[in-house]
């Protein structure tokens, strides 16, 4: 049996053996029951890093590569959100070549269908000066993504966070950006803990408040919604939303930490899914997917609920930077060959956090070839001092 030493919070090391079993591939691509969004990492390319803060290069083949594996499993992609780093790494601009191949790439694969996020994040939040420089924002993002033959899912908006100065600013913004779309738009509510710019979106901080503007946008423009997704990590208030949608309106839990009882539903009504959670374990929530759409609710629990602990940790607070976690998943699986991050995001967390991630995603069944992992993280473990001779060190 493969083992490691991994270190402690109190500076020990202590020996981990491999106890997971990788989940096999379907053989053929997987029909869900639940409509099932799979935000997607962008790859970066450490061979080409001349601006790799301002302006960081991307391995478009492996980024391109990485969505057919989704692809393959069943999934939906919603592109360009902020598991891809927009706002964090991820330009406007890089969100357009991004948005430009991905649309291509789904053309060549039958079956492949996405969504791609629209936002203003070409537009600084200090420099908007009225909702008005919002909506042009907002317009000339959807106007791309329709112009490319592509379906728009309407971020949150820094900027308007910043300009809005009641919940009325906000139904002007949506209520004009809807009325012009020419497909159904799914929209975008993501909690202050994922963006702290954020706070107070929809002209409130008080969640009751909050939720009837949300509701109101969405019952007059329900004939150009598809749905909603809401990344609060509260199962509770997902629930509340949920029950308040019109007919017709789907809600897409975001919620990161409670997604499988969401999923799962109480019996009557569940959410569907937009998660950046099933990047990092897709074979795990395909076949999870396809047991609950069979009706086999046993075979789904069983499959799912052991990625709930080691999502959590992947997107405990400081949430923001959960997108290191998904892609040290992506390097120790095999779908990229480095461990960096635009930006170099891949600092925002430390060894710690990844040598729990590691032992999560075993006992997840979430490491698909144990062997390269166990590699892989050796190499990092060896480059941050822990080399694996028994020694104890203090971090």
């Amino acid at each position: 049996m493969t083992s490691l030493l991994l270190p402690n919070r109190d500076g020990s090391v202590e020996e981990y053996r491999f106890r997971g079993t990788p989940i096999a591939r379907p053989e053929a691509v997987p029909s869900f029951s639940r409509v099932a969004y799979a935000a997607a990492h962008v790859v970066s390319n450490p061979l080409d890093d001349a601006d790799p803060w301002g302006n960081p290069a991307i391995d478009w083949d492996a980024t391109m590569a990485f969505r057919r594996h989704l692809w393959s499993l069943g999934f939906k992609i919603a592109e360009a959100m902020d598991t891809a780093q927009r706002g964090m790494g991820l330009s406007w601009a890089g969100a357009q070549e991004l948005i430009r191949r991905s649309l291509a790439e789904a053309r060549s694969v039958p079956g492949a269908d996405l969504a791609c996020g629209a936002g203003t994040d070409q537009l600084a939040p200090a420099d908007a000066r009225s909702v008005e420089d919002v909506i042009a924002a907002y317009e000339e993002q959807i106007g791309f993504v329709e112009a490319e033959g592509g379906r728009a899912i309407m971020m949150a908006s820094r900027a308007l966070g910043r300009v809005a100065r009641s919940a009325d600013d906000y139904r002007r913004v949506y209520g004009r950006i809807l009325s012009q779309a020419k497909d159904k738009v799914v929209l975008h509510w993501l909690g202050d803990m994922f963006d702290p710019q954020l706070r107070g979106y929809w002209g409130s901080e008080n969640f009751e408040e909050a939720l009837e503007t949300v509701l109101s946008i969405v019952r007059e423009n329900s004939a150009r919604v598809e749905g909603i997704k809401i990344s609060l990590l509260d199962n509770g208030k997902e629930v509340r939303l949920r029950d308040g949608l019109p007919e017709g309106v789907l809600c897409f839990t975001g919620d990161d930490f409670n997604y499988a009882e969401l999923i799962e539903g109480d019996g009557e009504k569940y959410s569907h899914a937009l998660l950046g959670i099933f990047d990092a374990v897709a074979p795990s929530a395909s076949k999870a997917l396809a047991a609950l759409a069979a009706g086999d609710v046993a075979t789904f629990r069983g499959v799912i609920e052991p990625t709930v602990p080691l999502s959590r940790k992947i997107f405990e607070a400081p949430t923001q930077y959960y997108k290191a976690g998904v892609v040290f998943l992506a390097w120790l699986n095999g779908h990229q060959r480095h461990f960096t991050l635009p930006a170099g995001l891949q600092s925002a967390r430390g060894l710690l956090h990844y040598a729990e991630i590691f032992r999560l995603a075993d006992q997840a069944n979430v490491l698909d070839e144990p062997e390269l992992a166990s590699t892989r993280m050796r190499n990092l473990l060896a480059v941050l001092g822990v080399e694996q001779g028994g020694r104890h060190y203090n971090f």
